[in-house]
């Protein structure tokens, strides 16, 4: 039987650029490549955004003294942080203290008015543990003074308590040097913290690790 050389010459003859299986695979190869670079150019974008300058305290406003800008590469993480771009938001507080050159969340931010904690003022003559820094818990301890001109037996008022700033405070004549502690109070337990100050309650604080927990 003899070949037919026709049907040979149909089977070797190279494809048409018109021929569609073609033009389905090159459309394929361009695709392929275009989702390559965009995937490198978007993992290669940095975007600018604001890092606390000092640390924010719960219940500080931000604004241009305490955030400083930073080029970072966020990706798909872009929009839950404060970008340069956007502007810091007007009357913006803290609600979560924010650490030294941490990027600012935006979860950490709201109004006044959503504040659930309130900074509160203590007066620490004792030397507090080294693990009590700012934005640690502590275990504030009451002791309230009796009929004996001394102090009652020590009871817990305050469970993990955000200490929010740590200052030194001034000292009388004659008088130990005092630190000053700002915690964070809740709405609830503000009345006997407030009145325990107000007795002229002896006040010490313990470091709890596991108070945020």
């Amino acid at each position: 039987m003899v070949p037919d050389s026709s049907a040979a010459a149909a089977r070797l003859k190279r494809p048409s650029w018109k021929d569609p299986r073609l033009l389905v695979g090159i459309l394929l190869v361009l695709v392929s490549v275009a989702g390559v670079v965009l995937l490198v150019s978007s993992a290669d974008r940095t975007t600018e955004v604001f890092a606390a300058r000092d640390g924010i305290a719960v219940g500080e406003k931000l604004s241009q003294d305490n955030v400083v800008r930073a080029k970072v590469r966020l990706g798909a993480t872009e929009n839950q942080y404060i970008t340069a771009e956007s502007g810091l938001p007007e009357d913006a507080v803290a609600v979560q203290r924010i650490g030294k050159d941490q990027l600012v969340p935006r979860a950490s931010l709201g109004s006044a008015d959503e504040l659930d904690r309130k900074p509160v003022a203590l007066s620490i003559e004792e030397t507090l543990p080294e693990q009590a820094t700012e934005g640690a818990r502590v275990d504030v301890w009451v002791a309230q003074p009796d009929a004996r001109n001394g102090f009652s037996e020590p009871k817990l008022l305050l469970s993990g308590a955000e200490i929010a700033e740590i200052s030194a405070g001034s000292a009388t004549l004659g008088s130990s040097k005092k630190t000053v502690l700002m915690v964070l109070v809740e709405d609830g337990q503000m009345p006997a913290l407030l009145g325990a100050q107000a007795n002229q309650a002896k006040i010490s604080v313990v470091w709890n690790p596991g108070g945020g927990r």
